[in-house]
């Protein structure tokens, strides 16, 4: 690791069923301007891919024993959060009430796994069709995916502390 670099591992925050996200936002928004972030996970972050190229990084993983490390570097000034978006597709019509509902039943994966089972689901949405989703947490990761791909998605937490998520076409 040089100075330049600031690695974080959570590999360890996750096998004790602890959520890093926020972890890991505090830490890129501590850098210093000079400095990338390594993050190394038990899987491949691909969710946070996005989430940090909005602020500025790219990504590049590579696999390693027991996981993934990935170097977010800074782009250049001008690219990542000021970049231009890709044109979003014009809004499908919303699911009639009593359309067809999916079941995703995406208890007992390893993250990114839930939200992966979820977004192939969608991709393959029946026209009026929508989506309901069972995962163990809340797929906070999730709602922007769906939003540019032209869904909405609202969890509701569960007596046993899961969440089902409705997903519709917006």
């Amino acid at each position: 690791m040089t100075d330049g670099t600031v690695t974080l591992d959570v590999r360890e925050a996750l096998r004790q069923g602890q959520e890093p996200f926020g972890l890991i936002m505090q830490t890129v928004a501590g850098l210093r301007p000079d400095q990338n972030f390594r993050l190394v996970a038990p899987f491949e972050p691909v969710p946070l891919y996005a989430v940090l190229r909005k602020q500025g990084f790219s990504a590049e993983s590579k696999p390693i024993e027991n996981g993934y490390e990935v170097l977010f570097a800074r782009l250049p000034a001008g690219a990542g959060a000021g970049a231009p978006a890709a044109p979003k597709p014009a809004p499908a019509p919303p699911a009639r009430p009593g359309g067809p509902v999916v079941l995703v039943d995406a208890r007992g994966l390893e993250p990114p796994e839930p939200m992966v089972k979820i977004l192939e689901a969608v991709s393959t949405l029946p026209e009026g069709a929508s989506l309901r989703a069972h995962t163990e947490r809340r797929p906070m990761h999730l709602y922007e995916q769906l939003e540019e791909r032209g869904f909405q998605g609202q969890s509701e937490e569960q007596s046993d502390g899961s969440f089902i998520t409705h997903i519709t076409r917006r």
